[in-house]
């Protein structure tokens, strides 16, 4: 908890008790959530505090929004050093068609795309659909 209070307050948000849960769940999972998941894991909460301890995490770049494709937004932790910078920290998502869980493929990077004079770029987002490891067998 001591490493988690330290990133927050790195990243100037306050430490409170249900952001301390968010991020440790956050952190325990291995696959992209969307805000039921969270929302269920802490069916006491206010939906309201969720939201909002989500958003305050996105918006100081301790969590990355992922459209995987499905309708349902889902969240996960950025990398330790990311700032979810398009040129620099923008990697791979992975969504399973069998069982519908999306991963973060961080080792690989999305490349540097030029988009045409007069556009800017302010997001990118590179999702790549089949069969995960753990459902393929392999």
């Amino acid at each position: 908890m001591k490493n988690i209070e330290q990133l927050l307050g790195e990243k100037n948000i306050r430490v409170t008790a249900m952001r301390l849960l968010v991020y440790k769940f956050l952190a325990e999972k291995k696959i992209a959530v969307a805000l039921s998941d969270i929302e269920n894991a802490f069916a006491k909460a206010d939906r309201t505090t969720l939201y909002r301890t989500v958003k305050t995490f996105e918006e100081n770049g301790i969590l990355h929004q992922i459209d995987d494709g499905t309708g349902i937004t889902k969240y996960a932790l950025c990398e330790k050093g990311c700032n979810c910078e398009i040129e620099t920290d923008l990697h791979l998502h992975f969504h399973c068609n069998n069982c519908n869980e999306t991963v973060c493929l961080t080792e690989h990077k999305i490349p540097q795309i030029k988009v045409p004079n007069g556009f800017v770029a302010e997001d990118v987002n590179l999702v790549v659909k089949g069969i995960c490891e753990k459902c393929s067998g392999q």
